[in-house]
């Protein structure tokens, strides 16, 4: 299979990448390395650099006679969606239909996009399955609904099978040390802590030690990045075995809370990891656990690596790699 992977090189795109060349197949990766890295691309597979908002070049690259396409492209920051709206709609909402728009008018079908489970909102119950109310809470959750929606008529109209993967926090680093190029600029918490750790920052800021959880600390679901990447390669190959679009969540289906990760970090690395309490972001969810029954049963697709010791040792490999260089 011949796949164009837009958003190649970020964290997440870059380790689908391998993970798809590493089954066979012939994988082009298409990115503009704003946040994604040229340390990230594999020599086995070809690259373009090309912007999602250059319609030319996407049909240019779209051109290469690909039998299927993996959009990881987005912005994905929660809390900054909440304060740059408009970033979230050009990148995301407008970036997306130039990329629909180009798969149609270049016969690209099949399509597995890289959404996430803020789709949901405000949990109604835990874990969150497939059938809760899909009411986010932040903008960034926002853009990523109406992706799904967009997709959904592009199916009706236009014939496209669509797979639209949700979850929640993507975490750790390649298993076997392959990638190493960090995230920019990162937001979620994982990296934060591995950035204090390295010394990059000064302290860690918890954002609110008040809400309704055993420590106060919101709790979430955090999936590693092979993790990821395999249910991203089992999505391709249901979509272009059964000609069926499909929507599933991913997740290890366990919470782990803000202190619970920063304890951990701070045995496995070996350092103090300074943090101070901060206000609540808006936005934010007591707790957000994924129910990933329906992946197993339709992909036969469960997460092996997203327990927190895997998730923090791999990260910190990575980290402490980089900083020691």
């Amino acid at each position: 299979m011949n796949v164009l992977l837009v958003g190649g090189a970020g964290y997440i795109g870059s380790h689908v990448t391998r993970e798809l060349l590493d089954r066979g197949y012939r994988c082009t990766v298409y990115d503009n390395l704003s946040s994604g890295l040229r340390e990230n691309l594999f020599s086995d597979a070809e690259f373009i650099h090309g912007d999602i908002h250059d319609y030319t070049g996407l049909i240019r690259a779209m051109k290469g006679g690909f039998d299927a396409l993996v959009h990881l492209a987005a912005s994905k920051a929660a809390g900054e969606s909440m304060l740059k709206p408009e970033k979230y709609s050009r990148n995301n909402i407008n970036g997306t239909i130039n990329i629909l728009n180009a798969a149609c008018e270049t016969g690209i079908k099949n399509i597995v996009f890289s959404s996430s489970a803020a789709v949901y909102g405000e949990p109604e119950y835990l874990p969150i399955d497939e059938k809760h109310p899909v009411k986010p809470e932040n903008y960034y959750g926002f853009t990523k609904l109406e992706i799904e929606r967009f997709l959904g008529w592009y199916e009706k109209l236009r014939g496209m099978r669509c797979a639209c993967l949700r979850y929640f926090n993507a975490a750790g680093y390649d298993v076997k040390g392959r990638l190493r190029g960090l995230e920019q600029n990162p937001a979620n918490l994982l990296p934060v802590i591995m950035e204090t750790a390295c010394g990059m920052r000064k302290e860690l800021q918890i954002f609110g030690g008040d809400y309704d959880t055993p420590d106060g600390t919101c709790i979430r679901d955090y999936i590693h990045t092979n993790d990821l990447a395999e249910a991203h390669a089992a999505a391709l190959d249901y979509i272009g075995k059964n000609g069926k679009s499909l929507v599933v969540n991913l997740g290890s289906e366990t919470g782990s809370s803000v202190r619970e990760v920063l304890e951990t970090a701070r045995r496995i690395t070996g350092k103090a990891i300074p943090a101070k309490m901060a206000g609540r972001r808006p936005g934010d969810s007591a707790k957000l656990t994924a129910s990933a029954s329906l992946a197993l049963e339709l992909l036969g697709w469960k997460a092996r690596y997203s327990d927190m010791d895997t998730l923090i040792k791999t990260s910190w490999e990575a980290y402490s790699h980089q900083t020691t260089e």
